[in-house]
């Protein structure tokens, strides 16, 4: 390790004589140049960013007549060059560096504005085996721009980095009211900017591994771009903050929000929730999520069928819950909808009638979102652990008819097969253990989170048979239900309660070592179950 050298302290206040601009996305570079132009501070510039600066009219140095050598190889080689580097890492004030750049006629450069290849972009927009994509996301690797972003933001006791619009733009602001930077907003950019080409490294090794198919590559990178500063986390004591990865779900991350109260961390862990649960269903659905467990899910003829089907499941949960459907909304759902107090309502769209009748509830948040996320496609999930993260797979399990094995004597009835597929895919999205009641398309009970499956059918038949009371009915809603349990039943005792609840079919992975115990309870019973073969475990 390098003995840390004997440094003079670094000035306050730098006033720049030099500014590097190399950029892909041009938008801003205009009003920048003729700034900087005019505050007297040379431009130096590469490529298509000088040839916009020099069709502006201004005076720019191509960084080639600096260095005296030209660029090659496609433009691979260009700014890799001492000149360059020499006159970002330099420290001025230290007697050894000046001589240096003296005897090498290096000059010092104050100010960089790089923006990076466009590597993210350009690989988001590529289409799965894509001829030629793999090499144009090479070519999208950037080399020479982080590695002057990061010599720059190393020597930021004298060099202001900007790697986005907004830091030029605090550069700006600063040069225009005391004609220098100062060294606390130096720093403030040279750690932005380190953020900055560690989440670009972090895309590029990400895409490698994807490309390799390497699912744990020996070093994993998570980076992400700050979406919202949150008012606290959880709890009030604790801070908050909302990031995105730069996967384009549709979802929450890439909302926008019309209108409503500031988001907090636990409205968009639960809108997460309720909107990935939402999409896995073609017909309209509704799905109301209340501490990051749906306690009511239901499909219609249209929304407004499906959020009142949703609602009856559990109507005392609802009350401060969290909305999703897979329908833009019109009138008619929003006034359905705005019945009870709601935080948020999260939809692919939503009419100007509904908008309005919104806009009358003014702390509800509303979402709209630019599509559906798919419910099978490829992607990561991330959990935080002391001293690391765990990192999986996005459960991409699809579960059809076809697929189940019936081991009981008595086989289901072709609604009871489609209720179990419907109980099976909302206990998919219920935290463990979990035991979910449905019938005709709609949740009848939700048992969530207990530390035995026994005690989750019982919590499940009790919201079944509150349910039923409140629509005046004498039996439960779980009475002719079909019973889901997202992993096996290790006793016969959970499928017991579900027989008490009035379920009649029964559907769950199968594994256990009791399950010979299991299927005889169910046979005993005359009630049909399906193995799927597949656990939907959710911790």
């Amino acid at each position: 390790m390098p003995a840390a050298p004997d440094f003079p302290p670094a000035p306050d206040r730098v006033k720049p004589q030099r500014a590097l601009i190399s950029l892909s996305d041009k938008a801003g570079l205009g009003d920048v140049a003729r700034t900087l132009h005019d505050l007297g501070v040379e431009l130096v510039s590469t490529g298509g960013t000088k040839a916009a600066i020099a069709k502006l009219g201004l005076p720019v140095k191509d960084v080639a007549d600096l260095t005296g050598f030209p660029e090659m190889m496609d433009g691979r080689v260009k700014t890799l060059h001492p000149i360059v580097h020499g006159g970002l890492l330099g420290v001025r004030d230290a007697a050894d560096h000046a001589q240096a750049m003296t005897d090498h006629g290096i000059g010092a450069i104050d100010i960089v504005w790089i923006d990076l290849y466009p590597f993210e972009s350009t690989v988001a927009a590529a289409q799965p085996g894509e001829k030629g994509s793999f090499e144009a996301a090479v070519e999208n690797i950037d080399i020479g721009g982080p590695a002057m972003i990061r010599s720059g933001s190393k020597n930021h006791g004298y060099v202001a980095v900007a790697v986005d619009g907004e830091s030029i733009g605090l550069i700006l602001e600063a040069l225009k009211a005391e004609g220098s930077t100062d060294l606390a907003l130096r720093t403030r950019l040279a750690a932005r900017a380190f953020a900055r080409t560690a989440a670009y490294d972090a895309a590029v090794s990400g895409w490698f591994a994807q490309q390799i198919e390497d699912a744990a590559p020996a070093r994993k990178s998570i980076a992400g771009s700050l979406a919202q500063t949150l008012r606290y986390g959880e709890n009030p004591h604790q801070t908050g903050a909302f990031y995105r990865t730069g996967e384009r779900r549709p979802g929450v991350a890439y909302a926008t929000q019309v209108q409503g109260k500031e988001l907090g961390y636990n409205n968009i862990a639960d809108a997460d929730a309720a909107y990935e649960l939402v999409a896995e269903f073609e017909a309209p659905a509704c799905v109301i999520v209340k501490h990051a467990n749906p306690c009511g899910v239901a499909v219609g003829k249209d929304l407004s069928e499906a959020y009142a089907r949703a609602l009856e499941c559990d109507a005392v949960s609802a009350f401060g819950g969290v909305i999703a459907v897979n329908r833009p909304l019109n009138g008619d759902d929003a006034r359905a909808i705005t019945g009870i107090f709601t935080e948020v309502v999260i939809a692919p769209g939503a009419d100007d009638e509904a908008k309005a009748v919104f806009a009358s509830k003014k702390n509800l948040r509303l979402l709209i979102t630019d599509g559906l996320p798919d419910p099978h496609g490829p992607g990561e999930v991330f959990r935080s652990v002391a001293g690391g993260f765990l990192v999986q797979s996005r459960d991409r399990s699809l579960i059809k008819p076809s697929d189940l094995k019936i081991v009981t004597k008595r086989q289901p009835t072709p609604t009871e097969i489609q209720d179990m597929l419907f109980a099976f895919t909302v206990a998919k999205h219920v935290k463990s253990n979990a035991i979910v009641y449905a019938k005709d398309g709609q949740t009848a009970g939700i048992g969530a989170g207990q530390m035995n499956r026994r005690d989750s059918a019982r919590i499940a038949a009790i919201r079944a048979k509150e349910a039923g009371e409140a629509k005046g009915l004498t039996q439960s809603l779980a009475e002719g239900s079909a019973c889901a349990s997202e992993a096996f039943f290790p006793f016969a005792d959970g499928l017991l309660e579900a027989v008490a609840a009035g379920a009649t079919a029964v559907i769950q992975p199968g594994g256990s070592i009791r399950d010979d115990e299991v299927i005889a309870a169910a046979d005993e019973k005359g009630i049909a179950m399906a193995f799927t073969g597949v656990r939907v475990f959710r911790h």
